[in-house]
């Protein structure tokens, strides 16, 4: 199977937020901005795939600053790493003031994603193509997220035994 690059698959979305996205506080609901980084990994995912790809984990989700009504959510998805049928996304979300010119960084996530054949089992996906020092960056941090979040579940299963 032929590799491909980290930009083959890389999107850029944007979305106004509009009164329906509101929280009680008055500011964006940190659940609608939720649905659209798992909507741009999702994208990401099956791009690199050509396959349908589902959630399997979301590693972090950090908020950093909020996002308002009226604001335009830019979202920033490219894959870090690539397994077998699994591959981690990060998701850079940013909040621009569209009067003011003003962005904003809001939030950031990795979230893990797993191609599947029409039968819905995992299926085999191409290899990842580290083209710049970033991309063998992100992916060094990817790696290290892998081990540790393999090693938090070997945890759990001792614990339910």
């Amino acid at each position: 199977m032929e590799g491909k690059s980290v930009k083959y698959s890389r999107i850029i979305m944007a979305i106004q937020m509009n009164p329906e996205d509101a929280n009680p506080a008055g500011n964006v609901h940190g659940g609608v901005i939720m649905k659209y980084v798992d909507t741009a990994a999702g994208v990401v995912s099956i791009r690199h795939a050509r396959k349908l790809a589902v959630t399997a984990s979301i590693d972090r989700l950090d908020f950093h600053h909020p996002v308002f009504v009226g604001d335009l959510l830019i979202l920033k998805a490219g894959l870090n790493m690539v397994g077998r049928s699994s591959m981690e996304v990060g998701v850079r979300v940013e909040a621009e003031n569209i009067l003011t010119g003003e962005v904003r960084h809001t939030a950031s996530a990795y979230l893990t994603f797993v191609a599947l054949d029409k039968e819905g089992k995992p299926v085999s996906v191409p290899p990842l193509i580290l083209e710049t020092e970033d991309d063998r960056r992100r992916n060094c941090e990817a790696i290290e997220r892998k081990r540790v979040r393999m090693e938090q579940k070997a945890s759990e299963r001792c614990r339910t035994k």
